[in-house]
């Protein structure tokens, strides 16, 4: 079988003159997606970028007791840029600046149909409640407020699970509503104007919720990874409220940073006061023993007295104080890790043990990872257990090493107490006196060095606490960016235009696809070879013979251009006899039979017209022709003979046109048609007649037209718009390759009709 060779190319100016003849579609495609385009300016509120910068200052190690080598890392330490952000965006500092701006109450004033506009600060009624209800709200509520000029308001209270809660007409504000969540009170501000039409919208929540919704919209993330600075950004249909959350949350986390700075310093400084109370009462202590002591003994300067034996007891007398001072030191760092409370507290690195104070930083360093995890974990946090598990290991290895520090420091200081003891037996003339003048005076010395040490260090603390700085740094305080975020206004209505365009070329393919029937000539043109003779327009009289020897409708001359490119496929002399067929019935093949032959007649010429579709004829109903025989009994009996089943001139207007119906429908209607007596009957009519058309059946369902080919000089086959299916046309095209019917052409049925019918040229050769 031979292969459809219609294009696969689209043809363009095709596919825009079929676009142009629906130019409606567009007008009206456009005219909707423009209307909906205005209701979704109308619905869409734009949104501003808000944006801020800020650095986060890395801390020096200036603290007074970091100088004690790093005993201040007991209080506090500095953290990582990465662990701010999560200090930063945490739900205690959303909650804190929810609580302190309100933004647990969003305000939107009515404007017109479909706009609400989200106002802050100037909001002009607001919602309140107690702070107890504000905390433990777990619900969003929706209070609808409408006030009219009287100042009378209308309240309406709406949850979204529980639907509407309550409603109160013509009530002064301000007025407290009651609902199963608690009272609120609904109440103007300085900003609402007395006498003005209001329609309002409030949505409460809680502050917790609050929080968390804002902690989806607030974005915070390092600049890059080399910086220490944080990008922080908030969209919002209302700059001024992103303005002040950005800048509260900037303080707020500020305010943190202060307050654990003043904490950390506050320790500190208790830390301190109770050493200096405890080295206060000592040193009096001392003193007054020494007062005492000298008083005592009558000695008035021991200094001149012992001048000579201090110069050869310098050296050991030096070392004995360093010791001493180095065993009063481990004797503080023992008593500090000696107390349950200071578990967790960093230990005091001023020891004189170089290995010592690296072991001890390197704990202090792992309890400062330690305290930061824990401020932001619970106690179940796997990594928050395992920093526990090994401080517990090191503090233990400390202590150890501390104490086996302190035994080494304390027979350190008894064997240079053993050393001056020697001295002091070498020295018999030195008076008991003077030697015990000397012990006290080096005991209040080593006190006196430990209290003046920790005064210096106690105001330094102060100068501290007095100029704590924040950690956060502004680069950029909160701006709002100048082009507003996401699609604009005229990009909606440009889009909106575009889809009213586009919609349209859609439709018309999807309608297509689902029809699948061709819609006008050209498409039948694009995908068959065969030629086509003509064009029907759409006749409406609903008469089935619409030609006549006076009409000059746009149908009449449609025939007769038919009639004269059907005489100029008959380019024999022996072409007379043109069979009609379709692929299905409903295509209008009878119609274009009857006219047809009505227009040949109109020439003179002697025409026949044979109802040859016996399987469902229609030709008699159609012309209102009486009953009489038919040709089924002509073929069927050989008692009937040819002229009594010719109809003479059954038309008025058409004296030179008979007409063979089709008869009763028989029992084998393929049988009737291929015997010998349908050869020998055309045989016989074609010599009586110019011109014989016949009615045959449709080839989509019968092969009957197939089996008449052999008495047909051409063939007509007809299509009708927007009935015949696509695949139609390709099985024509296939019937017309391989030259199943002699001299296939088309006719074109139910096409719109044109003026110019009867003028136009026909766009196709019939080349045979």
């Amino acid at each position: 079988m031979a292969q459809n060779n219609h294009s696969d190319f689209i043809n363009i100016s095709q596919l825009l003159k079929n676009y142009l003849s629906k130019w409606y579609l567009f007008l009206i495609s456009i005219i909707v997606c423009m209307l909906l385009g205005l209701l979704v300016i109308r619905i869409h509120k734009v949104k501003y970028g808000v944006r801020a910068n800020i650095l986060i200052q890395q801390e020096s190690a200036t603290s007074p007791l970091d100088m004690m080598g790093g005993l201040g890392d007991i209080f506090g330490a500095s953290g990582h840029t990465d662990d701010e952000i999560f200090v930063l965006s945490s739900h205690s500092v959303y909650r804190d600046v929810v609580r302190d701006l309100g933004l647990n109450r969003t305000h939107y004033i009515h404007t017109g149909f479909l706009n609400n506009v989200l106002t802050y600060p100037n909001y002009p009624i607001d919602v309140t409640m107690p702070e107890a209800v504000a905390d433990t709200l777990s619900k969003s509520l929706r209070f609808n407020i409408k006030i009219n000029e009287a100042g009378k308001a209308n309240i309406t209270v709406k949850e979204s699970k529980l639907g509407t809660l309550t409603k109160i007409k013509d009530v002064s504000l301000p007025y407290t509503v009651k609902t199963i969540f608690g009272d609120y009170t609904v109440e103007p501000t300085s900003f609402y104007v007395p006498g003005t039409e209001l329609d309002t919208r409030v949505l409460v929540t809680g502050y917790h919720s609050a929080a968390e919704d804002y902690a989806l919209d607030i974005s915070s993330e390092i600049a890059n990874k080399r910086s220490n600075v944080i990008l922080m950004g908030y969209n919002t249909t209302c700059p001024k409220l992103g303005e002040m959350l950005l800048q509260d949350i900037i303080d707020k986390y500020n305010q943190r940073g202060i307050y654990e700075k003043n904490v950390q310093g506050k320790q500190t400084g208790q830390f301190i006061d109770e050493r200096l109370r405890l080295l206060a009462d000592d040193l009096s202590d001392s003193e007054a023993k020494y007062q005492s002591y000298l008083e005592r003994q009558g000695i008035v300067d021991p200094t001149v007295e012992v001048q000579y034996q201090t110069e050869k007891r310098a050296n050991v007398e030096a070392s004995l104080i360093e010791a001493e001072t180095s065993l009063e030191i481990l004797r503080i760092t023992k008593e500090f890790l000696a107390l349950p409370a200071n578990r967790y507290e960093l230990i005091p690195t001023a020891v004189s043990s170089e290995a010592l104070q690296r072991t001890i930083s390197e704990y202090n360093t792992l309890l400062i990872e330690r305290n930061d995890l824990a401020s932001h974990a619970d106690a179940s946090n796997i990594a928050l257990q395992r920093k526990t598990a090994a401080i517990d290991a090191a503090r233990n290895n400390i202590i150890a090493s501390v104490d086996k520090q302190f035994v080494n420091q304390e027979v350190l200081v008894r064997d240079l107490k053993a050393q001056m003891a020697a001295t002091g037996n070498r020295l018999g003339s030195v008076p008991s006196q003077s030697r015990a003048v000397i012990d006290m005076k080096r005991q209040l010395e080593v006190k006196q060095e430990l209290y003046v040490f920790l005064r210096k260090r106690q105001e330094e603390n102060a100068m501290m606490m007095a100029n704590a700085t924040p950690k956060a740094q502004i680069v950029d305080v909160p701006y709002t960016l100048k082009k507003p975020l996401g699609i604009t206004n005229k990009m909606i209505l440009a889009l909106a235009f575009i889809f009213g365009f586009c919609i349209p070329p859609v439709y018309l393919y999807v309608l297509k696809l689902f029809r699948n029937r061709v819609e006008n000539r050209e498409e039948i043109e694009s995908r068959t070879q065969t030629p086509i003779l003509s064009e029907m327009c759409i006749d409406h009289s609903g008469r089935s013979l619409v030609v006549s020897p006076t009409d000059l409708s746009s149908a009449t001359e449609l025939f007769r251009l038919m009639r004269a490119n059907l005489l100029f496929v008959f380019n024999d002399p022996k072409d007379k006899v043109v069979l009609t067929t379709s692929t299905t019935s409903g295509e209008g093949k009878s119609f274009i039979c009857i006219n047809l032959a009505a227009s040949l007649a109109l020439l003179g010429k002697k025409v026949l017209l044979v109802g040859m579709d016996i399987r469902a004829p229609k030709l008699s109903s159609y012309l209102d022709l009486a009953p009489g025989l038919g040709l089924t009994q002509y073929l069927s009996s050989s008692e009937i003979s040819i002229e009594q089943i010719i109809n003479k001139k059954p038309l008025a207007d058409f004296p030179t046109l008979d007409i063979i119906v089709a008869g009763p429908i028989p029992p084998n209607p393929a049988e009737l048609l291929i015997s010998n007596k349908v050869d020998e009957m055309f045989s016989i009519l074609r010599q009586r007649y110019d011109y014989i058309v016949v009615d045959s059946a449709p080839v989509g369902m019968v092969s009957d037209s197939f089996a008449l080919n052999r008495i047909a000089d051409a063939t007509i086959y007809v299509t009708r718009i927007n009935h015949t299916s696509l695949a139609d046309i390709d099985y024509i095209d296939e019937i017309y390759q391989d030259k199943r019917l002699k001299k296939l052409s088309l006719v074109v049925n139910g096409v719109k009709s044109k003026k110019t019918y009867g003028y136009s040229k026909d766009k196709r050769a019939l080349d045979h």
